[in-house]
């Protein structure tokens, strides 16, 4: 296996596990209601199913700027390849605006707008092809500095001048903006702190280029100190998070106060966290051939393309849930931040876990078919971009 496979069977692994929080979302009945990581009314098998899919955001991210390192270098023209950092970037974020947004609520009046992890990716790429000149470690030092630095903010007063707190919220905060009363913003992945893990990433990129021999005995390490950094930073209480952890009133839910980190904006310790589990999954996927990593490459070769085909899927899942539990389309009611979901309706959390499995199973076909048809036509430029 390669080092470009190993980072496809982890990008694989985390596209996989996000269709679970998005068919929780959708069609688990409390969604509507309960926030899932809050210790006061969830349960733990609750939590831990929205807790585990934490990880494939910045997973997503991190190796999005592994892999934009990994293209500059392959590339024989650098000016070239900068300028298709740019235009990926871009396309990202028209994609959000527009495809990725009409998946999230099926409202031809686009009367809702989420900006989500692909503006993050998006937007970060764009920033990445003005800094591509600069060195690698570089680049990933600048990541760092926003990672351990963003934290910071919290002490900063709220902006109350409304164009101001447009665009703090923009690069910065997750905020809710009722900008006319038929349109609504919701920036739910503000751009710097999701930036500081691209361009870790990217840095990191460099270190994919060696043998595996050198690489993965320092992918254990950097595993290693990114958890246990997390863990010194958590038992001290006092930075990387604006949530400290307590006692609760068991000891599983002591832990889980331990793992309930931030993710809107991602804190330094939610970052340390997720990005050394996913650096132990890219320790243990390098150098290994067998069929899950084969399934698992399938997926990860085309994350673009999965992941608009999947928001559709578990979406038009949940419209046929709702009509199959007697509701009518007069039900199915968009609006501003609305799926359209009626209240009551829903499944629980068993029946969740095996519509998403029937759902990986179903996009498996697909995804290797586009997988396929890609690598034969490499004149059409379009497909690089989904």
């Amino acid at each position: 296996m390669n080092r470009i496979t190993t980072i496809d069977v982890t990008r694989g692994l985390v596209m996989v596990i996000m269709a679970l929080d998005h068919i929780r979302d959708l069609l688990h009945q409390p969604a509507l209601t309960q926030n899932p990581t809050d210790l006061a009314t969830t349960t733990a098998p609750i939590f831990l199913t929205r807790w585990i899919t934490h990880l494939c955001a910045p997973t997503f991210v991190f190796l999005s700027g592994m892999s934009a390192y990994l293209s500059l270098k392959k590339g024989h023209n650098s000016a070239e390849a900068r300028r298709f950092l740019l235009k990926r970037g871009l396309v990202l974020i028209i994609l959000e605006l527009t495809i990725v947004n009409f998946a999230f609520w099926f409202d031809l009046q686009f009367r809702s707008m989420l900006l989500q992890v692909i503006y993050a990716i998006g937007g970060g790429l764009v920033i990445l092809s003005l800094l591509a000149r600069l060195p690698a470690r570089t680049i990933g030092i600048i990541g760092l500095v926003i990672i351990f630095g963003h934290n910071l903010l919290q002490l900063v007063p709220p902006i109350t001048n409304p164009t101001g707190r447009l665009i703090s919220s923009l690069l910065f905060q997750v905020n809710f903006f009722q900008l006319t009363p038929g349109f609504a913003l919701l920036v739910g992945y503000p751009l710097i702190p999701w930036l500081g893990i691209l361009l870790v990433g990217y840095g990191c990129g460099k270190l994919m280029e060696r043998p595996i021999e050198v690489r993965k005995p320092l992918l254990f390490w950097l595993a290693v100190s990114s958890l246990s950094l997390f863990v010194v930073l958590r038992f001290i209480n006092i930075y990387g998070d604006p949530v400290p952890w307590s006692v609760q009133k068991s000891p599983l839910f002591s832990v889980l106060s331990f793992l309930n980190v931030t993710k809107y904006p991602p804190s330094l310790q939610y970052d340390l966290l997720m990005l050394g589990i996913a650096l132990k999954f890219l320790w243990l996927a390098d150098g290994v051939d067998n069929w899950l990593t084969r399934i698992l490459t399938v997926y990860g070769k085309v994350p673009m393309f999965y992941y608009i085909i999947h928001w559709y899927s578990v979406h038009l899942l949940m419209i046929a849930m709702v009509l199959l539990q007697g509701y009518s389309w007069n039900d199915i009611q968009a609006g501003t931040l609305s799926f359209g979901r009626p209240e009551k309706a829903g499944v629980d959390l068993v029946t969740v876990y095996l519509i998403w499995f029937g759902l990986i199973v179903a996009l498996y076909p697909l995804c290797r078919w586009y997988g396929r048809y890609k690598s034969a036509h490499p004149e059409n430029g379009l497909l690089r971009y989904i």
